[in-house]
């Protein structure tokens, strides 16, 4: 029954990978197009043998995969697939020298009139709003389960107004309109500010789902044992909460990190703006765009592994049955 199986999934994989070979069958090596094309095969016979030359090659490494360890197979398949992205990027005949050159500046490793910038600039604004945001959130989350009217209001107009509205808007409008009140904010602060209310009003629903994830009778044993509310909450609840908390955070945090470019439109000297100004400067701008794409994965992928951390940390002793 388990070779059937097996034999109808493999059936159904290569017919997946063959739709996958008409599509790109026809990205062929130019000299081996230009030698099939000689003997007559062009157009769907050029389209249909590329997709049988792909199809097959893909079948072939997913078998070969298939008889390797598990953690190799990962390795195996991130090395395949990186390769096929370098691949991607050289066919833009890419200035590799230029981004040789301008990745300290983007890096942040070179100052500009002694302050950060770049990917050092980026990483300090999403930082600081991340720990702003989870001070807003766990008060707006509070808020949301509140009992009292005006704190009820407060909270849910609070979530609503900054979930339902861009955050480039709530940039412009801290950064811009702020001063109509007399309240003139730098530039950094003014993104700080608003990345914090955005992701707070997000992170906040995050907070409440994990505080209600945790069974009243917690709450009531801890009641039981003489402890007030506000301990309850610090020394019972929210432990158990982080663990359904940390997951959604990590990728509030991870999209944070991304959504701080937005503030180079009030002139922040981060990744994406230093990215754009070299690139139109040099007339390099796909170099300083990969550059800057690349190094983003690269952070990205650096709190992912924190986030698995902390993930485990907190995981410990809790069984899935």
């Amino acid at each position: 029954m388990q070779s059937f199986q097996a034999t109808r999934l493999g059936v159904y994989g290569f017919l997946a990978l063959m739709l996958l070979g008409v599509n790109t069958g026809a990205v062929l090596p130019a000299g081996l197009a230009a030698n099939l094309s000689s003997v007559g095969l062009e157009g769907w016979p050029l389209r249909i043998l590329g997709s049988l030359l792909i199809t097959g090659a893909l079948w072939l490494n997913a078998q070969a995969l298939r008889r390797l360890p598990f953690r190799m197979q990962v390795i195996i398949t991130w090395l395949e697939l990186g390769t096929l992205f370098l691949l991607f990027f050289a066919s833009f005949n890419l200035s590799w020298g230029t981004i040789w050159h301008r990745l300290p500046v983007l890096l942040g490793l070179q100052l500009k009139d002694g302050f950060v910038q770049g990917a050092a600039m980026t990483l300090l604004v999403s930082i600081a709003s991340i720990v702003f945001a989870s001070i807003l959130a766990m008060i707006a989350a509070l808020g949301r389960m509140s009992k009292n009217g005006l704190a009820f209001g407060i909270a849910s107009f609070y979530i609503s107004f900054f979930r339902g509205t861009p955050l480039l808007l709530q940039v412009l409008l801290i950064y811009l309109g702020l001063p109509q009140l007399d309240i003139v904010l730098d530039a950094v602060p003014a993104g700080i500010i608003a990345l914090s209310l955005c992701y707070g009003a997000y992170m906040a629903e995050i907070f409440r789902a994990g505080i209600m994830s945790i069974p009243a009778g917690q709450r009531e044993a801890a009641y039981a044992l003489g402890l007030k509310p506000g301990l309850t909450l610090w020394l019972v609840v929210i432990p158990q909460a982080l663990r359904v908390i940390i997951p959604p955070t990590g990728n509030q945090f991870i999209s944070m990190l991304k959504d701080s470019a937005l503030v180079s439109v009030m002139g922040v000297w981060e990744l994406m703006y230093l990215s754009r100004t070299y690139g139109r400067t040099d007339f390099k701008y796909m170099e300083m765009m990969i550059a800057a794409a690349l190094i983003y994965w690269a952070l990205s992928s650096v709190f992912e592994i924190l986030q698995a951390r902390l993930e485990k940390k907190f995981g410990r002793g809790i069984s899935i049955v």
